[in-house]
């Protein structure tokens, strides 16, 4: 049976914790996939980071790592290369998620949830595939600090083509803040498993 387990997507903007949310997630017993961790692994397989070579140079991986800043630098400066580029990672990101909830779907007891968490999940048109989305926000200040944490500015999101947290909110069928604790966090995204379930 299995199929019941409900297929969520979860987004945010730059610094507003959707890791957070993933990993308080893992701990309410949803089974969760990151694919920005599953775009680090495509790149650390020799057929892609050959293709991504050739095209770009050896300046995108150097020492044989792709180098993701530098690879992004180059993809995006042409909406030529970013669609190539695309065309070679989102078709294995969609098989890699795929085999993922399918296995997850078989699990016994079932999981909550299967939560994927997709950066771009609005911008690149894929909510359809979702039972439900989740709209990490958070406010704007604390939001630059976490990303000047991490070591990155946080870039204007319309320059980066991505939609506004506000915008995202809008779209998403639930919202959760991270301006708390994680276990406030954790009990907002408790409630949304709740409502899932029902």
């Amino acid at each position: 049976m299995g199929s019941s387990v409900p297929f969520v997507g979860l987004t945010g903007g730059l610094g507003s914790g959707k890791s957070t949310a993933l990993d308080a997630l893992r701990r309410l017993g949803a089974e969760v996939i990151s694919s920005d961790a599953v775009v680090h692994e495509l790149y650390a397989q020799e057929e892609l980071r050959d293709a991504v070579v050739e095209r770009f140079g050896h300046e995108v991986a150097p020492g044989g790592v792709v180098d993701r800043a530098a690879l992004a630098r180059r993809a995006f400066a042409s909406d030529e290369d970013r669609a190539w580029l695309e065309a070679r990672i989102w078709p294995l990101v969609g098989a890699r998620i795929t085999a993922w909830l399918e296995r997850a779907r078989e699990l016994d007891p079932p999981p909550p949830a299967a939560v994927a968490e997709v950066p771009l999940l609005f911008e690149a048109g894929l909510e359809g595939l979702y039972d439900a989305t989740i709209a990490v926000v958070s406010d704007e200040q604390l939001r630059a600090r976490r990303a000047a944490d991490r070591g990155h500015e946080l870039i204007d999101e319309r320059a980066a083509r991505q939609l506004s947290q506000e915008e995202k909110a809008a779209r998403a069928s639930y919202v959760v803040r991270n301006d708390g604790t994680v276990a406030e966090l954790e009990a907002q995204l408790s409630a949304v498993l709740a409502k899932l379930g029902r």
